[in-house]
């Protein structure tokens, strides 16, 4: 390979141009040490202690990590917001039983009840329907499917969603602990919730088990997270026989710097810095509010419907729903101008190419910018200005109107499998398979997991029937180019599906 085609070349050459990260890691390339990241990279030698059996400085730093978050427990993790997941659901479910799981959940916790062997009983987030984005978690959804399902040993939700969406955690934990056992929060995307005036962190909220991840919207290097713990439901012994495996049996110093300097440096900043930061985002918000396009949801425009508890509005969901283009209609000799929806991918690609700005996630009708209390002033503007900018545009050549979501919008990426009872997906893989065309699904029973990446949610998983609805959504991200994982044939042109008896 040449010299010019490595990746730190590439990387090198990408951070001199004027690309603009709007997108995790959260710290914007902005905040660093001052030492070479080279000499600083050791391994567990004298005095440094070691990750997997901290009794010195890392057991120290964990514990006051703890004091700053109200924890029993807290623990470094090198392996992201993946090795908690699976920890968690290892430890508060025992192998062969029943998790009860918000179907919004990131692919890791399927794999968490794949390897365990365990049964789900899924519970749906309501819809945004003018959005086509997923809502929250219904506390009376969580009592009811309790009561049926009382076999379940834990609980699992996203709170807040890769959107934004933060659900009624404090409410949910009260209606599972009584019934005794533990409720875990992929708080993945929330890691500065505990540093903010106006959104609950769900450890606060009476969570048992929270997982963050540090490097979506705080100062730390990717691949960094935290979990904590409350000693009420879960063994703590068994959680961390479970963090011994899943994470790396050589653990990063780099990394784990990066995790205790974030937590100090966030400690030490307090509440201020991201209340100016939430302060300018409302400012933000305001001067956007006459667009006539696009549209970016707020606070105010979304919290109390929907099972939207609160909005964390550092999530800049732009939405295409009322914008329209005119292309040429081949078929029709007049040649009459059809019009056609602008989807997140067009709209990514107009940020990208006239602007330089770079989109964490393009969905089906929204691109998705994430903003922290470490991005500047400058970056406010370029993306205000750009907002402005692109909507004129849009609005000139008169293609905006109130209109109907895309397929998949309407059908939303919120997952739309139909609810089943008591999933095995681990004997749903080991089940005998055959392969057909994607198009002659429905109705069959998936032997695969397809998952939209980002956000990670599965569109279908192993053991859900394959509606026609579901087959229609897949389709429809699979003509628009979305990025797909989980089939084997790469093209996503068949589909393993389990064999009929």
């Amino acid at each position: 390979m040449d010299k010019e085609h490595l990746l730190f070349e590439r990387l090198k050459n990408y951070v001199r141009s004027d690309y603009y990260p709007y997108h995790m890691p959260g710290h914007k390339r902005r905040t660093g040490w001052n030492i070479n990241p080279w000499q600083i990279d050791i391994t567990e030698i004298d005095g440094f202690d070691n990750l997997h059996h901290p009794e010195g400085i890392l057991r120290e730093s964990m514990d006051w990590a703890a004091s700053v978050y109200g924890s029993d427990k807290t623990y470094y993790l090198v392996n992201g917001s993946t090795c908690g997941i699976l920890s968690a659901i290892s430890a508060a479910v025992p192998s062969g039983g029943k998790l009860l799981m918000s179907r919004n959940c990131h692919k890791s916790a399927y794999h968490g009840v794949i390897l365990n062997q365990l049964k789900i009983s899924t519970i749906y987030p309501q819809i945004v329907e003018k959005l086509g984005i997923q809502g929250g978690i219904t506390p009376e959804i969580v009592d009811k499917s309790l009561n049926i399902h009382t076999d379940a040993s834990a609980v699992l939700i996203v709170s807040p969603t890769y959107d934004g969406i933060v659900s009624d955690v404090r409410t949910i934990a009260e209606i599972v602990h009584r019934h005794k056992i533990p409720l875990i929060v992929d708080e993945a995307h929330g890691a500065h919730f505990p540093f903010t005036s106006s959104l609950p962190s769900a450890l606060d909220c009476g969570a048992d088990i929270v997982i963050q991840s540090l490097h979506k919207t705080l100062p730390s290097l990717t691949q960094t997270a935290v979990l904590h713990v409350k000693n009420r439901y879960i063994d703590i012994e068994r959680l961390e026989r479970y963090l011994q495996i899943y994470q790396s049996s050589s653990p990063s110093y780099l990394l784990i710097g990066s995790i205790e300097n974030c937590i100090y440096q966030a400690q030490k900043d307090g509440t201020a810095k991201w209340d100016l930061f939430y302060k300018k985002l409302s400012s933000f918000h305001q001067e956007l509010s006459g667009l006539n396009c696009l549209t970016i949801p707020t606070q105010s425009s979304l919290a109390g419907k929907d099972a939207v508890f609160r909005y964390d509005e550092s999530k800049v969901l732009i939405s295409a729903k009322n914008c329209f283009k005119k292309i040429l209609n081949r078929k029709n000799t007049r040649r009459i101008p059809a019009e056609k929806s602008v989807d997140g991918m067009q709209l990514a690609n107009y940020f990208r190419n006239d602007y330089h700005l770079e989109m964490e996630m393009a969905a089906a009708d929204y691109v998705l910018a994430i903003m922290t209390a470490y991005d500047t002033d400058e970056a406010f503007q370029r993306l205000r200005d750009s907002l402005i900018d692109l909507d004129r545009k849009l609005y000139r050549d008169d293609n905006c109107r109130e209109g109907s979501l895309s397929l998949a919008c309407q059908i939303s990426g919120a997952s739309v499998s139909t609810p089943s009872d008591d999933i095995d997906i681990a004997d749903s893989l080991n089940r005998e398979s055959e392969s057909i065309p994607l198009k002659d699904c429905v109705n069959r029973i998936s032997a695969e997991f397809i998952t939209l990446y980002p956000p990670g949610i599965p569109v279908i998983i192993p053991g859900e029937i394959i509606t026609e609805p579901v087959l229609l959504q897949i389709l429809d991200y699979k003509d628009r180019g979305f990025p797909i994982q989980g089939p084997a044939d790469i093209n996503i042109n068949v589909l393993k599906v389990q064999k009929e008896s």
